[in-house]
């Protein structure tokens, strides 16, 4: 019994019911106030949201624009083909007679019924490919590959298939025109991800689950324009997904068309030449290395001298860009991405990089006049040229006296730019400069190199300046592996412990081999078809540029897209004159001259300059450089020998089906594949449709007979 008095009793139970009041009160508030917010001040967006609930999008994608030669031949298009798609809502209502239908689905497609059952199952981050990544209120493609016998058997027996529709549907074709493959111009598509979906969401460009987007190529390059804007249908569903009216459509708008620069005819013969010259490389004797060589990768740039516009871009080795078509199989994707593969989906006209070897030495000769040596200066042409105990020799030792730039650039004396370099060296500060001119490093930035040309491609690579900056950055990144290795007796660990100690001088070595294009220096195809190009035109740098036009569905809206030029090369006229003096030399009498045997020099001038650049631990790579008053060719064989004997062959057959130029020497227009550049666009039809010419297989290469080796 308690001992508390009645009035202590009393205070304490009053106590406790203000207390169970304040908090019965102060719940009351809570919920008032969570209820004022979801109500009335957040009211409209949770109706939104509720309605949204039982609103479901099917989505219609765009008919995708195509990509067009300068011609207007599709390189890219659409075709019609019989998907066979299932609706998953209607099999999901049917439960385990949904499974029976797809099963009966797979026996008419001659496909695996676990394979059919995969693809109509969503995605989520449990779920195995594949899987639908798409609405699963709009139909699931099963195949796109679809016989008209299968498609009718499915129309003609409905009620065995029902949820089941066949439909002629618009799909990507890569056509390939006359053989022009042109993959790794093109690129290909794959489905969007989330990711994307968000990122452009941020961005205020909208994707679709069903999206395909370009991976790669112009189909990256120009994607939004391509894509167009898919059609949605806003359909009203119960809490269990019953379609139970349509509240909205919006109709697809189709994508504009891309106009390239691309000549179909003249890609196809580029491809071909360039598959060839590899091939015909494997047939010859290395005899540094004592096997044939293994011409493993290579490039072709064909390129309008005064406008930077791609005629031709090639890369070898290549790919069927429809495999990409309908979902890649896991078979054909490690075809293309395997360690075995040589990477096809590898754009090395733009991203492969590779020592120059001597078609550099139109920027070493630059660089020596910048610095204040002659052009017509005298310099010994020896067999070979020393420098403390290091020698460095001429190309097959061979020795030609006292020559003068122009000359040296002819029969591509390396000691010529071994003498200049080693003196600059010297002017510079050699192992202790203090305000060096670095006038051969300046030079090469000037013309372009260690920076992207801007092409219109993703994936561009900036090659490499090998200069004072550079090497300082270079060694700081590996100055503690070699002072480790230092430690170690053998040659390699004195090499270590060399480059450990001053590795991040500019020594005279590394000076010397800069000037014939060899050591750290790594350009790309483009780049250097850039470079030959200015030169042809007078000095101007132009952008590299593919797409020409950007031309609406209906034909009314043209957008021309203009080349632009990023720079000048340094040089006056007299200069630029003579180097032009010199590559002409090239071609009749230098290293190029027993390639160009026979070309009507007087109708249409050549230049040319060729190059072997040695790589450590491989096969030298092979480079043919040149140019007319129309276009710039340049072409590189990895592993594949010198320039002239691996890539010159087929440089000359390139300005032969160009030109018209028969095995005579003969200039025949009928033969002439393009004399000129195109300069106008394609002509367009009242409904917008763009007119083709026509496109013949191109023609079989003249036989020539070959002699000499360089």
């Amino acid at each position: 019994m308690s001992t508390l008095p009645e009035p202590a009793r009393a205070s304490r139970v009053t106590i406790r019911l203000v207390v169970i009041q304040i908090l019965v009160v102060s719940l009351l508030v809570t919920l008032g106030g969570r209820l004022w917010y979801l109500q009335i001040r957040n009211g409209d967006q949770y109706t939104a949201e509720a309605a949204d609930n039982h609103i479901q999008q099917v989505v219609a994608p765009a008919t995708r624009g195509s990509i067009l030669d300068a011609r207007g031949v599709p390189l890219a298009d659409n075709e019609t083909r019989l998907v066979v798609s299932a609706n998953r809502t209607d099999l999901m209502k049917m439960r385990d007679k949904g499974k029976d239908v797809l099963a009966r689905l797979a026996a008419v497609l001659g496909l695996k019924p676990e394979d059919v059952a995969a693809k109509v199952r969503l995605c989520d981050a449990k779920t195995p490919k594949p899987c639908w990544a798409g609405s699963p209120y709009q139909p699931i493609p099963i195949t796109d590959q679809a016989t008209t016998q299968q498609a009718l058997q499915i129309r003609e027996r409905a009620e065995d298939f029902p949820g089941i529709t066949a439909e002629p549907t618009a799909v990507r074709r890569y056509a390939a025109p006359g053989g022009a493959n042109a993959a790794q111009v093109l690129g290909y598509l794959s489905p969007v991800t989330d990711e994307e979906i968000t990122k452009a969401k941020e961005n205020g460009t909208p994707l679709m689950r069903s999206d395909q987007i370009g991976r790669s190529g112009l189909e990256r390059q120009y994607d939004s324009q391509l894509r167009g804007k898919a059609g949605v249908t806003r359909y009203e569903v119960d809490n269990v997904g019953r379609v139970i009216g349509k509240a909205r459509s919006d109709k697809a708008i189709p994508g504009a068309n891309i106009v390239t620069s691309i000549d179909a005819r003249v890609q196809a013969i580029a491809e071909r030449e360039l598959d060839q010259a590899m091939k015909d490389a494997r047939h010859e004797f290395d005899k540094n290395t004592g096997t044939n060589y293994k011409a493993d990768s290579g490039a072709v740039v064909v390129m309008e001298a005064r406008t930077g516009r791609v005629v031709a871009m090639a890369s070898n080795p290549s790919y069927d860009p429809n495999a990409w078509v309908g979902g890649i199989s896991a078979k054909n994707y490690q075809e293309l991405t395997g360690k075995d593969s040589d990477y096809p989906l590898l754009n090395r006209a733009i991203q492969g990089q590779a020592a120059p070897g001597s078609i550099f030495k139109v920027i070493s000769a630059t660089a020596a006049v910048r610095a204040g040596y002659g052009f017509n200066d005298k310099f010994n042409c020896s067999s070979s040229y020393s420098i403390g105990n290091q020698v460095f020799k001429n190309f097959e030792s061979k020795g030609y006296g006292p020559i003068d730039l122009g000359r040296a650039l002819e029969v591509s004396c390396d000691t010529v730019f071994y003498d200049i370099a080693y003196r600059q060296w010297q002017k510079d500060g050699g192992n202790n400069p203090k305000h060096p001119a670095d006038w051969f490093y300046r030079t090469a930035h000037d013309f372009g190199l260690g920076k992207e040309t801007g092409i219109d491609l993703p994936g561009e690579v900036s090659g490499r300046v090998p200069d004072r900056e550079w090497k300082k950055k270079y060694w700081e990144a590996n100055k503690d592996a070699w002072c480790k290795q230092g430690d170690d007796d053998s040659y390699a660990g004195k090499i270590a412990k060399e480059n450990c100690e001053s590795g991040m001088r500019m020594r005279a070595g590394d000076s010397v081999n800069y000037a014939i294009g060899q050591g750290d220096t790594l350009v790309t195809p483009v780049q250097m078809a850039t470079i030959y190009a200015a030169i042809s035109n007078g000095g101007t740098l132009y952008n590299p540029t593919i797409g020409k036009a950007v031309i609406s569905p209906d034909g009314k809206d043209i957008t021309e897209i203009k080349p632009q030029a990023h720079g000048r090369l340094p040089f006056d006229g007299r200069t630029r004159d003579q180097l032009d003096a010199a590559l002409a030399g090239v071609a009749t009498e230098g290293t190029a001259a027993w390639r160009f045997g026979g070309w009507p020099q007087k109708q249409i001038p050549m230049h040319a300059k060729t190059g072997t650049a040695e790589v450590y631990g491989k096969q030298t790579t092979s480079w043919f450089a040149t140019y007319t008053q129309d276009y710039a060719v340049v072409m590189t064989i990895s592993q594949g020998g010198t320039g002239s004997g691996a890539s010159g062959p087929a440089v000359r057959r390139i300005y032969d089906a160009l030109y018209g130029v028969d095995d005579k020497g003969h200039v025949d227009d009928k033969r002439a594949l393009l004399p000129h550049p195109q300069d106008k666009l394609p002509a367009i039809d009242k409904d917008g449709s763009i007119q083709a010419q026509p496109i013949e297989p191109p023609p079989s290469p003249p036989a020539r007979k070959e002699g000499g080796d360089r």
